[in-house]
């Protein structure tokens, strides 16, 4: 992969992790609107995983870089993404797997994951590459409007 300085999230945090990767997949987005992306098609995703936290767990890790790989990249691999019905939808807009709701998937699967995690740091940020000159970043917004606040969950 390629070296690339990302957008950065501001956060308080003392630990940042990014974690690059790509996965290949097809998929096709189920609207007049989408043009030729209505057919089935691949691309290689790049993704930048952005996590923050305080404190390290046994390991000395915030997270370990293997799982945050595991997560996204043994489920979405080599697959089609719209059958994937468990993340995805050809009912709903919001479910269709564009780049963006592909982005934000990833940011809940690895949230979820986190969630569950002793020293629970935070996913701030998805970056997802669908091809060389088209990207998409996803950030809880939420989440951030807490952090600029003050207060963390």
């Amino acid at each position: 992969m390629l070296q690339q300085t990302y957008p950065q999230v501001s956060h308080p945090f003392a630990y940042e992790l990014n974690k690059d990767f790509h996965f290949a997949a097809a998929h096709y987005v189920p609207s007049e609107k989408a043009g030729k992306c209505q057919r089935v098609h691949g691309h290689t995703y790049f993704a930048n995983i952005t996590i923050a936290g305080d404190q390290l767990d046994e390991a000395g890790f915030l997270v370990n870089f293997s799982i945050i790989k595991q997560l996204i990249h043994d489920k979405l691999d080599h697959t089609l993404l719209n059958e994937h019905g468990e993340l995805f939808s050809d009912e709903s807009s919001a479910l269709f797997p564009t780049t963006e709701v592909v982005a934000r998937v990833i940011y809940e699967l690895i949230a979820a994951y986190l969630q569950t995690t002793e020293n629970k740091p935070l996913c701030l940020q998805v970056f997802l590459r669908e091809t060389p000159t088209s990207y998409c970043i996803y950030r809880p917004v939420k989440l951030l409007r807490q952090l600029q606040g003050g207060s963390v969950l």
